[in-house]
C-alpha cells in the first residue's frame, strides 16, 4: 500500500484499531517495530485514561494483516515440584 492511497480517516489510534480489528495493542506495536505496518505521528489528543496518544496506524494495513492473524495461546504456568 502506497502512502498516497491513505486518507485522513484511515489513520487511527491503537485503541481504535484494537476495537475495529480485534488485534491486541501489543501485537500492533510489535508489527510496527518490525516494519510490517507504518507508524504515523498523532496529535497528542487525550485518550481518556490520562495519557496523550502519540502514535497512529493505518487501518487498511492492519486489516490486511488481521486476516492471517492467529492468537498465540499463553503457556500454562509451571507446576511446583513437590
Amino acid at each position: 500500500m502506497q502512502l498516497s492511497d491513505l486518507y485522513a480517516e484511515d489513520l487511527v489510534y491503537e485503541r481504535e484499531a484494537t476495537e475495529r480489528t480485534g488485534i491486541p495493542g501489543p501485537v500492533l506495536r510489535k508489527w510496527a517495530s518490525r516494519g510490517r505496518i507504518r507508524r504515523f505521528p498523532g496529535d497528542g489528543r487525550p485518550s481518556g485514561l490520562g495519557h496523550g496518544q502519540r502514535t497512529m496506524y493505518a487501518l487498511p494495513e492492519i486489516k490486511a494483516l488481521a486476516a492471517t492473524y492467529k492468537p498465540t495461546p499463553q503457556r500454562r504456568p509451571r507446576q511446583p515440584t513437590p
